[in-house]
């Protein structure tokens, strides 16, 4: 019998966006009577120094895990080291453990390890699925980072070979599939299936039904939300602008739930410019997200125009699960946009334009009946394309015909 083997640097019980797209993955296949087995690192994405075990078996998925080392996210050299140790750990477990006719699905985390994947794969018979969640080396090269330029042509030839050969590449978005066209990668071996968050765990609640408004005392205020990671790939500068010219208007708040690279410079701003307005939380557990994600009566999602089709931020499908309308701070023609401008759930505005950000959400809080038409309409959107259930039958579709 064929088994599904997935290689990530993090998984359940991990938090992280990725981790639990993974998670919900994992653990659906193996209900359905699939062997899944999954190749990881023993590392909680903020916590890296977390001691889970080496080899263990949870609801039916095979867990193996690689010692890494163990700096952690926020030096970028130190990451490198963390990405190289597993590379190596994971490949000798995926050699040892891969037969012909088995699946093996590659995420990007850490990147490149798709050439890998494609290595052992086609060395063993084996059919691999490349699981795209970002596009590296654009990614780093939009990001500025040092030294990428000087080998980006090299890292993209050989990325590009691991996307040939494989079966599907499984991107998030028509930007993306675009992308990858472009890259060289034929129009069949590109499959289109957005990430998603799960309907059933994550639904609408009332204003007056929600006690973390009152526990954060927010049961008087129009709440501006942020939910999620604060890293590079986004832009806050814009949003903090609007913070300010929205300081003295007393019943508008804006809530930050989260943490990320950018997240002390957020709250340093707030801090130096003396804003009130604003309050800080950290990350919520899973099972709270229907609480966190429905304090906020609209949310913020934003991009780096430069990673348009290199990235699509999952924050906007429990948003969307959660029912509350959206503000994206970006390019007004990004995946997101597009999605906002069809469903009539939220706004777009341009990096820089903190007046008309502001501008927006002063009428929200005046028109409160159309922002909770425009939820209800996030809400539809999202049962309509980006429920877990599509998505989990998609996948099934894709690994169990091959």
């Amino acid at each position: 019998m064929k088994k599904i083997i997935f290689l990530n640097r993090y998984f359940y019980p991990d938090h992280s966006a990725a981790s639990q797209l993974l998670t919900d993955l994992a653990f659906h296949l193996a209900t359905q009577g699939i062997q899944v087995c999954v190749i990881t690192s023993c590392q909680i994405y903020d916590d890296p120094h977390a001691e889970l075990p080496l080899d263990e078996t949870v609801n039916r998925v095979k867990i193996i895990r690689v010692r890494t080392s163990r700096f952690g996210r926020r030096r970028l050299l130190g990451r490198a080291f963390d990405y190289l140790t597993y590379y190596f750990g994971a490949a000798w477990h995926l050699f040892k453990i891969v037969n012909q006719q088995d699946v093996i699905v590659a995420k990007t985390d850490p990147p490149l390890i798709s050439i890998i994947a494609a290595v052992i794969a086609k060395s063993h018979g084996a059919i691999l699925v490349n699981w795209i969640q970002d596009l590296f080396p654009e990614v780093a090269t939009a990001l500025g980072v040092k030294g990428i330029g000087l080998i980006q042509s090299l890292l993209r030839y050989i990325r590009n070979f691991s996307l040939r050969i494989a079966m599907y590449n499984v991107v998030l978005g028509n930007q993306m599939a675009q992308r990858l066209i472009s890259e060289g990668v034929m129009s069949d071996k590109i499959k289109v299936i957005p990430n998603w968050a799960d309907g059933n765990q994550i639904v609408p609640i009332e204003r007056d039904q929600n006690k973390l408004r009152y526990e954060w005392d927010l049961q008087n205020k129009f709440v501006v939300g942020y939910s999620g990671n604060m890293g590079r790939a986004h832009e806050f500068g814009t949003i903090i602008d609007a913070v300010e010219l929205l300081k003295e208007i007393p019943n508008i708040a804006f809530l930050f739930i989260g943490n990320g690279a950018q997240r002390d410079w957020i709250m340093q701003e707030a801090e130096k410019r003396r804003l009130k307005n604003v309050l800080f939380k950290p990350y919520q557990a899973r099972d709270q997200l229907s609480l966190s994600l429905s304090v906020s009566d609209v949310h913020l999602i934003s991009l780096q125009p430069a990673l348009e089709g290199l990235i699509v931020p999952s924050k906007f499908y429990g948003i969307a699960a959660a029912g509350r309308p959206i503000i994206y701070i970006g390019d007004s023609e990004g995946e997101i946009p597009q999605i906002l401008r069809e469903g009539g759930c939220g706004y777009t505005v341009d990096i820089g334009n903190a007046e008309d950000l502001a501008s927006h959400i002063k009428n929200m809080s005046l028109k409160r009946v159309e922002s909770r038409n425009m939820g209800r309409r996030s809400r539809y959107v999202f049962e309509k394309q980006f429920d877990k259930i599509l998505a989990m039958n998609e996948w099934k579709t894709l690994i169990t015909e091959n």
